[in-house]
């Protein structure tokens, strides 16, 4: 996969794409909006299972209590946890259908640096032309789509 400002060109498609609120970024950072520049690669896949089928035999469902820490002071820094959980985080089983299906990056992972940027991920948009947080965003289908296709170890340029 390869980002462009057309959109992503993946498996001999361009799918339209949304970035980071903060652009493009060299020097990623916690909560700077940025979608990080470089090579980055597919580590997993997580799908609601109570709204969709799974898009890949090895996609892992999300399930009540899953979260993602962004507490860059922590020993658990970009990685999923569990409920209870006090440090700063992101739940995964969110209400609206963002991360109904969500493509995991080696973004800041496994070793994260802290204040690097976490949960940098490949998932639903909004809407078209709305900016994420740092991740990639694509309309329904086509994440669908991609988390079809992308298995682990799949390289993703930015």
């Amino acid at each position: 996969m390869r980002w462009t400002r057309q959109g992503v060109l993946a498996f001999g498609r361009r799918l339209p794409c949304t970035i980071g609120r903060g652009g493009l970024s060299e020097d990623k950072r916690e909560g700077d909006g940025a979608t990080p520049r470089g090579l980055h690669h597919v580590t997993g896949c997580l799908y609601r299972p109570d709204r969709v089928s799974a898009p890949a035999p090895w996609a892992l469902p999300i399930l009540p209590g899953m979260l993602w820490s962004d507490a860059s002071g922590d020993a658990r820094y970009n990685q999923m946890v569990l409920a209870p959980y006090a440090p700063s985080h992101e739940v995964l089983r969110r209400a609206d259908p963002l991360y109904d299906i969500v493509l995991l990056t080696d973004w800041n992972w496994p070793l994260a640096e802290t204040g690097r940027g976490s949960a940098i991920f490949l998932h639903q948009w909004r809407r078209p032309g709305y900016p994420t947080e740092g991740c990639l965003a694509f309309a329904r289908p086509d994440i669908r789509w991609l988390a079809e296709r992308a298995a682990p170890g799949t390289p993703i340029l930015i």
